[in-house]
């Protein structure tokens, strides 16, 4: 008798009420009690939602303000003293202002941010020393259970591990071992679970995904003793290990023996666990949470096939209670397509979002427990969409796959070594030392976001839209000279979306109106569907490229996203491996900077924010990707002469791991995203001996606070004791659409100044 129940489901709200309701709780036009009762609205909603669609076991505290690892540091009273806070409950105040930073009489900069495993999502990143203790101070989880109860809802309640919180924090010591802190931890963890215990939780969901990325022996140990005194605390509430992402082959018999009630596994991207289950067996009696149905992609289920998987589950451990899930939670879908009015009929027929993926979980489970005849005709319309799919004129491009098949090596070389390179673009561009930038976009002020609103509505025409568009560039442009910058953008007026402007003017790419899902905080984001062969139809930048720079003597840089972040920033075709469509994208951004290089512009910035979050979990799995993800970047920039200079620019990451790769890009200049590592990132490129221009970004751009010009000068000074003053140049740690003019005009004249500081102490 199988049942029904997912990982998690997205917070976001229907119409991103969520979104709305945190920026006016920032900006102060709400209350507190506004905020909170959205919230609360948004969480009955996904009760009710899950229960209609046929869920039986429903998650809860799955909801978050800002992130699950942020509520984890909340929960157990981890907050960084800098904070003030005062020890009792985690207030909304402290919570945001680990987030965000905080600006004003009590400013201090926010916690350090960076990618959720391979995902787009983003965690806050738990700060830990030896010093560092533990106290329940949040009662979210039990207020989450309550609000289930008070609506009838069959509940599990997700929390995040206590092995793999630790192992995703940092320390100011490299030798600090995180799981050192365990025995601090567990007691927090402890309470938690008997509270729930107390308070009537039937099962408690504990997700420990770490266990997919091929851990050591000191981590198994750890597990072992952390869940032996878990499920004693736990008492009469079951608890599930649940995992996702990848498979847990490697560890499976460690895992499978925990003193638990029951396990979940990706059976989507962890096929290899299945593999582990038919060589030793899954325990009889325990519970199997089998996450068959994809939640981080969005085309529809096989539903034939998966039905095959469960029973080839079932089958292997025929004792086990099991029940039919996500692969991992479904924040990281979009929630319903009925909305996509826009979509044309073949393509919308091919999609499943959150609430789609709900009925075919329901499906699977009904199938399952009654057999395919309960099912037929659903496996039927499944088996006739997936045959329909594959046989598609629209999927396939004969000139795309002819023109990737006679790729050759010297498509991805440029010729002259980056040396010889830097030289030629030296004399060209004669920009001083520590050259002043911006990455990309500038602010995206209500004002341009409702004239393009209403050209999409098709109240102005296009010639009205684009002098609107051409003022907000001399505007942008102006500024940029007035505060002295030394290499100039346009802005990126025109642009939705760093990866929605590009995918829009590309064949094989579909878009949804209403398909967003969170990237961090109030920040998200809509990723195209990439469903077929991609090609450039036309130019894409071209027109607004060479405006700005007909505006100033200064370079105008030439903004491009680069094919490794269009891939894995957008739903991406499953019928051919991803190296395959990051190959065709690779070649359509190609055409568009030959194209910019034609019309004279000297510098041109492929943005690949994304190259590290690309990366498998496991790293016997690394050189495979980082070949064909660098090989696309360097297929993108080797059209051009070596006097053009190219550069990139890289999110939060943990580039020590992928750094040869970042070496291999070739890139003239790599900005990366730095202000919340200090020099530790920076080290990095010192040891391994970076040749290259760098700009590690000197402030902020994820936080409100306007930095200090002495903050930056002193930033800049601990940079010139790691790089070569001739590799640096000053810019901001990532694009600024989504800040607010004031401050971002406040916080660029304080760079511009901190740079001329710095340079008068070195000339």
């Amino acid at each position: 008798m199988a049942t029904s129940t997912i990982s998690g489901y997205p917070r976001i709200g229907g119409n991103r009420e969520l979104k709305k309701a945190l920026e006016q709780y920032w900006s102060g036009r709400i209350a507190e009690p506004d905020l909170l009762s959205v919230a609360a609205n948004i969480r009955v909603t996904n009760l009710t939602t899950q229960r209609n669609a046929g869920i039986d076991l429903v998650p809860v505290n799955d909801f978050s303000f800002y992130d699950q690892v942020l509520d984890t540091t909340a929960l157990v009273g981890n907050v960084p003293a800098r904070y003030g806070w005062s020890g009792d409950t985690v207030d909304l105040e402290t919570y945001f202002a680990m987030a965000r930073g905080r600006t004003g009489e009590n400013d201090i900069a926010a916690m350090e941010m960076t990618k959720w495993f391979d995902t787009n999502y983003h965690y806050i990143v738990p700060e830990f020393s030896s010093e560092t203790t533990f106290t329940l101070s949040s009662t979210k989880p039990f207020d989450a259970l309550a609000e289930a109860q008070a609506a009838g809802v069959d509940a599990k309640v997700v929390l995040l591990g206590p092995v793999t919180y630790l192992l995703l924090g940092k320390s100011d010591d490299d030798a600090f071992a995180p799981l050192s802190l365990l025995d601090r931890l567990l007691p927090v963890y402890e309470e938690v679970l008997s509270k729930l215990a107390a308070q009537g939780a039937g099962w408690i969901q504990l997700d420990e995904p770490i266990l997919v990325t091929g851990v050591d022996a000191a981590t198994i140990i750890a597990l072992k003793s952390a869940y032996a005194r878990l499920k004693d605390a736990a008492g009469n509430a079951k608890i599930i290990v649940n995992t996702y992402f990848d498979h847990v082959a490697d560890i499976y018999q460690d895992l499978v023996n925990l003193p638990v009630d029951g396990f979940g596994f990706d059976f989507v991207r962890g096929g290899a666990t299945l593999n582990a289950m038919q060589e030793h067996g899954f325990p009889a009696g325990k519970t199997l949470v089998a996450g068959v149905v994809d939640g981080r992609n969005v085309w529809r289920n096989d539903l034939r096939t998966s039905l095959s998987l469960l029973q080839a589950i079932g089958n292997t451990a025929p004792e086990a209670v099991i029940q039919v899930s996500s692969s991992c939670s479904l924040q990281h879908v979009p929630i319903t397509i009925e909305r996509e009015k826009q979509l044309d009929d073949e393509v919308k027929s091919w999609l499943a979002f959150a609430n789609e993926k709900l009925t075919e979980i329901a499906i699977l489970t009904r199938g399952l427990t009654e057999g395919e005849d309960a099912i037929a005709a659903e496996l039927a319309a499944s088996d006739a969409l997936q045959q329909a799919s594959a046989a598609s004129t629209r999927r396939f491009n004969p000139t795309v796959r002819q023109r990737v098949a006679t790729l050759t090596p010297a498509d991805a070389d440029r010729g002259l070594s980056a040396a010889q390179r830097a030289e030629i673009q030296t004399r060209r561009l004669n920009l001083p030392l520590l050259p002043t930038t911006t990455i990309g976009s500038f602010p995206q002020v209500p004002e341009l976001r409702a004239e393009r609103l209403k050209f999409d509505k098709g109240e102005i025409s296009q010639e009205e839209y684009e002098a609107f568009l051409e003022q907000e560039i001399r505007d942008v442009i102006d500024l940029q000279e007035n505060l002295g910058i030394d290499v100039l953008v346009h802005g990126e007026p025109e642009r939705n979306d760093m990866v929605q402007y590009f995918g829009e003017q590309l064949d094989g790419f579909a878009f949804t109106r209403y398909g967003w899902v969170q990237s961090y905080g109030s920040r998200y984001v809509r990723p195209p569907l990439i469903f077929g062969d991609v090609s450039r139809p036309h130019p894409m930048t071209v027109r607004w490229a060479t405006f700005a720079q007909s505006l100033s003597d200064k370079p105008v840089k030439g903004m491009l996203t680069g094919p490794v972040t269009i891939l894995n920033w957008s739903f991406v075709r499953d019928d051919q491996p991803r190296s395959d469509t990051c190959l065709q994208i690779a070649l359509a951004i190609r055409d568009e900077v030959v194209d910019l290089e034609t019309a004279g512009i000297a510098i041109i910035q492929i943005d690949e924010a994304a190259l590290r979050e690309g990366l498998p979990l496991r790293r016997e799995n690394w050189q495979h990707y980082l070949d064909w993800a660098v090989n696309s970047f360097r297929i993108t920039a080797s059209g051009v002469k070596p006097e053009t200079q190219i550069h990139t620019h890289m999110c939060y990451s943990e580039f020590g791991d992928i750094f040869q790769a970042i070496s291999d890009l070739d890139a003239d200049v790599i900005s990366i995203e730095n202000a919340r590592s200090g020099l530790e990132l920076l080290e990095t490129f010192r040891s391994e001996g970076y040749d290259k221009g760098i700009g590690p970004g000197v402030y902020d751009i994820h936080s409100p606070r306007v930095p200090p010009t002495e903050e930056i000068v002193d930033n800049l000074h601990r940079t010139l004791t790691v790089l070569d003053v001739k590799q640096v140049w000053v810019n901001p740690d990532c694009g600024l659409k989504t800040r607010k003019s004031p401050e971002t005009t406040a916080a660029l004249t304080n760079m511009v100044d901190a740079a001329r500081k710095v340079r008068e102490t070195i000339s």
